[in-house]
C-alpha cells in the first residue's frame, strides 16, 4: 500500500480533519503527524490539551494506521524518515503564512517523485463553533496564566512585545512572519507602564492608578490568548503590593515585573540624570516575600528587576541583589541597561549563570538594540522584551499624517500610507 501522510497539530478532531482522513485512505495507508508542543506554538497556538491526549485522540481514529511526532513545521525529517508518498493537507496552506510550509512539502516531495494533495477547507458552522469555543478556552485565566512558564521551557527565547490596547494586542496574537522558509511569531505581551500612560496622554510617574492599569489588561484579555506580563513599576507599598499580585493571578496573568526602586517613579532610561531611589535590599526581599505569600497557584510569577546598572552602582551590587532576590522567592530576575553597547548586559548574564543555572533571566535590548535574540540565549537569556517599539512606530506615524491633512486640506495625500479599514477589521474576530 502507499503511504500517506498528514499532521494536525490541534486540541480536538472536527468534522474537517474526519474528512482529510477519508480522503487520504483513498489513496493508501494512513500515517498521522502530531506536531509536538515546541513546534506548535512556533507558528500555531499554544495547545490547550496536553501531548499525550493530543496523541491518544488520533490514535483512536478509524482509518489512521500509524501516528508519529512532528518536531519542526517542516516536513524535511517527516519526509526523509517515512518517505510517503503522498502529503494530504487543507487547503489553508495554500496561502498565507502557511504557503511556506507547502512549498517546503512541494520541493521535497518533487525529489522522492510524491505528490502533495490539497482539500478543500471544511468550514461548517460547527467547525467554526469549535475553533470559537477552543480560542476562548485559551482565554481563560487558568490556562493563559501557566503559559508563559510553559512558554520558558518550550522556547529558546520567549519573544515579548508591548501591548497597550485591544488592538495592539490583536496585532501581537495575529502578526506570524515567513522568513528564509521559517515562520514565526510573538510568545507573549508586556504590559507596559510606559505606553499604557502615554496612550493615556499621562506622564509615566505611576500616575495611572492600577485600576486604570487592570482595565488595559482586560481590554487585551478580551481579544487575545497570548500570556501577559506586566510592568509593575516599584510595585508600592508592601500593603498594596499584595494586592495587584492576588488581583493580577486571578485575572489570568502571567507575570508582575517589579523594579527596586522606591519614592517618585521616573523612567530608567533617564538614569542618573534624574534623582531616582533603589530599595535596600532588605525592604525588596520583605515585598517579594509578601507577593508570593498571597500567592494561589504556581503558576503566577513574580520577577525582580534591578536598576543598579541603570543607576551607575556596580555589577557587584547588581549580582548581589539578584541572588538575594532569588533567595526571597523571585521567580525570575530582570537586568536593565541604557547603554548601546550591550556588553554589562551579557558580563551579567554571565556571571549569574555562573553561580544559577535555571532562574530566568530577562531582558529589554531598547539601547542595546542590536544584539539578536538567539546572542542573548547563548548568554543564558530566557525572555526578551521588546517594551515600547509599538507606541513609538505608531506617534510618528499619526503625527505626520495629521498635519499633511492640515497641509493639504484633504486626505488624499496620506491614504498610501493607511490600511484599508476593511483590513483593519478583518483583525477583529466575531463570535
Amino acid at each position: 500500500m502507499a503511504k500517506v501522510y498528514t499532521c494536525f497539530c490541534t486540541d480536538y478532531i472536527h468534522e474537517g480533519h474526519l474528512n482529510i482522513i477519508r480522503e487520504a485512505k483513498k489513496y493508501g495507508d494512513v500515517i498521522v503527524g502530531i506536531l509536538s508542543d515546541k513546534a506548535m506554538i512556533k507558528f500555531n497556538k499554544f495547545p490547550t490539551a496536553n501531548f499525550s491526549e493530543r496523541v491518544a485522540i488520533v490514535k483512536n481514529l478509524k482509518d489512521v494506521s500509524d501516528v508519529v511526532i512532528q518536531d519542526d513545521v517542516m516536513y524535511d525529517k517527516i519526509v526523509e524518515n517515512i518517505k510517503p508518498d503522498y502529503v494530504i493537507h487543507g487547503d489553508n496552506w495554500c496561502s498565507g503564512p502557511m504557503k511556506a510550509i507547502r512549498d517546503n512539502v512541494v520541493a521535497l516531495m518533487e525529489k522522492t517523485g510524491g505528490k502533495v494533495i490539497d482539500v478543500p477547507y471544511t468550514k461548517s458552522e460547527q467547525v467554526q463553533l469549535l475553533d470559537a469555543k477552543n480560542e476562548l478556552k485559551r482565554s481563560m485565566p487558568e490556562y493563559r496564566r501557566k503559559m508563559l512558564k510553559e512558554l520558558i521551557n518550550l522556547r529558546d527565547v520567549v519573544k515579548t512585545i508591548e501591548v497597550h490596547s485591544g488592538l495592539t494586542g490583536l496585532i501581537a496574537e495575529k502578526t506570524i512572519v515567513e522568513n528564509n522558509g521559517e515562520l514565526d511569531q510573538f510568545d507573549a505581551m508586556w504590559i507596559s507602564s510606559l505606553c499604557d500612560s502615554t496612550a493615556k496622554g499621562k506622564p509615566d510617574i505611576e500616575l495611572v492608578d492600577m485600576t486604570s492599569r487592570f482595565r488595559t489588561i482586560s481590554d487585551v484579555m478580551e481579544v487575545t490568548t497570548k500570556p501577559i506580563i506586566f510592568d509593575g513599576d516599584t510595585g508600592g507599598l508592601i500593603e498594596h503590593f499584595v494586592y495587584t499580585v492576588r488581583t493580577l493571578e486571578r485575572m489570568g496573568v502571567s507575570a508582575i515585573i517589579v523594579e527596586d526602586k522606591i519614592g517618585l517613579k521616573k523612567n530608567s532610561l533617564f538614569g542618573t540624570e534624574v534623582k531616582q531611589t533603589q530599595d535596600t535590599i532588605e525592604h525588596f526581599c520583605e515585598k517579594i516575600k509578601a507577593g508570593k505569600k498571597v500567592q494561589l497557584t504556581d503558576d503566577f510569577m513574580i520577577i525582580a528587576r534591578i536598576e543598579s546598572l541603570i543607576l551607575e552602582q556596580g555589577m557587584e551590587d547588581a549580582l548581589t541583589r539578584a541572588h538575594a532576590f532569588v533567595q526571597a522567592g523571585a521567580d525570575g530576575i530582570m537586568i536593565h541597561s541604557r547603554k548601546k553597547d550591550p556588553a554589562e548586559i551579557l558580563e551579567f548574564c554571565d556571571k549569574f549563570r555562573e553561580v544559577n543555572k535555571s532562574t530566568p533571566i530577562v531582558v529589554v535590548p531598547s539601547s542595546f538594540n542590536t544584539i539578536t535574540e538567539a546572542e542573548l540565549a547563548e548568554h543564558g537569556v530566557n525572555i526578551v522584551i521588546y517594551a515600547n517599539q509599538l507606541t513609538r512606530a505608531a506617534f510618528p506615524a499619526m503625527e505626520q499624517v495629521a498635519k499633511d491633512i492640515l497641509k493639504y486640506h484633504r486626505a488624499k495625500e496620506v491614504d498610501d500610507r493607511l490600511m484599508p479599514i476593511k483590513q483593519i477589521i478583518s483583525l477583529i474576530d466575531e463570535l
